[in-house]
């Protein structure tokens, strides 16, 4: 008979550029780690390399993290999807900054979905635009007729994708290619049930290139005409924030694969997460610290009166990454090459020499996010908005990773801590 301790896998090994990966810091660091006995190293079969084990490495990283506070949950998945480095974040080992600077943010999602069809590559001719059926256009436009008057988009967003679910009845197809026709149509419905925004000038409503997801979207979130560079920049932030890891809404979506929820629910999964202030929505204070400001003038006061009244600076600062966020730098530099609004790309500017002069965090992603649609003109809640739309993608490619698992595999351990059972006899007598 065998051994229950034969049977144990061998334990997963980290090269130590992983290692270093996984806790944020050099490799050199690392082996000052084990010269200090807090991690072991393992020679390799050549006698060679050193490698670690996966275990010791999640372990001393909870140590680094403060551990997981009581109440919290430390879930761990393997995921061949995005790797986050402190200088960069890959997506099937292309790197995110340069995809954005030159792919279609429809390309982007095929190759997260698909594997296929590398997005920096020439567009193929069978490269069609997403759009929505008429059946479930039509049901995301009486569902934003009975809205009340001022809903956000991003609220507008999560309605439509509820709604337009039982338009499709073969959404329940789970193979990876019938996955990608449905989101493909579910983004572009959610785009396309929002309404146009009318020029402020002459009451025209936009006349809306509707071959990409981008050109639509912008239609939707500012009065502005668009220039390509705008959206170019657009289109940047929607592939830099498709996906990032196990984020809280990602999370929830791989739970509603893990139970086979059709691909249009695990979007509807993810987005009752964004609904919090705390997730996908960080970037709407971002906006509104730069409408208080709103002329570089008034820069220093405002920000000095800012940080007085909440003791934080939204937009910086990140879990992961001690320098930049790699994906803010990329979008900042796009949103300098629109020249969309001189003077308020100024107010953006000033903000950010102030803040990096005076505190040791550096900007994440929602800083860039709340500066795009500050610059653009868009309303504060317009990054929520794309966040959701790109999102989007990166739920959907991680349910096809999912739908590949056992089924059913999340079933977190409760620890009982309310009051101890009492007889119906026993209640009655006290």
């Amino acid at each position: 008979m065998t051994r229950a301790a034969d049977s144990e896998p061998t334990p997963r090994r980290l090269t130590a550029r992983e290692a270093a990966i996984r806790l944020g810091v050099k490799v050199e660091t690392i082996y000052a780690y084990v010269s200090r006995g807090l991690l072991d190293r393992v020679p390799s079969e050549d006698g060679r390399t050193s490698l670690f084990d996966a275990r010791s490495v999640e372990r001393l990283a909870g140590k680094r993290r403060g551990g997981v506070r009581v109440g919290g949950l430390a879930v761990v998945l393997g995921t061949g999807l995005t790797l986050i480095e402190p200088e960069r974040v890959s997506y099937r080992g292309l790197d995110a900054g340069e995809l954005a600077g030159r792919a279609p943010f429809e390309r982007v999602a095929r190759w997260l979905w698909l594997g296929e069809e590398p997005p920096e590559q020439p567009a193929a001719a069978g490269d069609a635009p997403w759009h929505a059926t008429e059946e479930a256009l039509a049901v995301a436009r009486d569902t934003q007729r009975s809205l009340p008057p001022g809903t956000s988009t991003a609220d507008r967003v999560r309605a439509i994708a509820s709604a337009v679910g039982p338009t499709d009845p073969l959404r329940f197809d789970l193979s990876p290619r019938a996955v990608a026709g449905t989101v493909s149509r579910l983004i572009a419905v959610m785009v396309e049930g929002l309404p146009v925004i009318q020029q402020e000038a002459s009451g025209d409503a936009h006349e809306v290139d509707e071959h990409t997801i981008a050109s639509r979207l912008w239609a939707r979130l500012t009065a502005n005409l668009p220039d390509p560079e705008d959206l170019h920049a657009l289109n940047a932030a929607l592939v830099l924030t498709a996906d990032h890891g196990l984020a809280a809404s990602t999370l929830a979506a791989r739970v509603a694969a893990s139970v086979r929820a059709d691909p249009v629910s695990v979007v509807a999964s993810g987005l009752g997460t964004l609904a919090g202030p705390l997730h996908g929505a960080a970037s709407a204070p971002v906006h509104r610290l730069f409408e208080e400001v709103d002329h570089p003038d008034r820069a220093t006061a405002v920000l000095g009166d800012f940080m007085r009244r909440e003791n934080r600076i939204p937009g910086f600062g990140h879990l992961i990454y001690k320098d930049w966020d790699p994906r803010a730098r990329v979008l900042l530099e796009q949103l300098r090459a629109c020249g969309r609004d001189a003077q308020r790309l100024d107010v953006v500017e000033c903000m950010l020499e102030l803040l990096l002069d005076r505190i040791d965090v550096r900007p994440n992603i929602d800083f860039t996010l709340g500066a795009l649609s500050y610059v653009s003109g868009m309303n504060e809640r317009a990054g929520e908005t794309l966040f959701a739309v790109a999102r989007s993608a990166g739920w959907t490619a991680h349910a096809l990773e999912e739908y590949r698992e056992p089924a059913l595999r999340f079933r977190p351990r409760a620890h009982y801590t309310g009051p101890a059972p009492t007889s119906a006899d026993s209640a009655a007598a006290g």
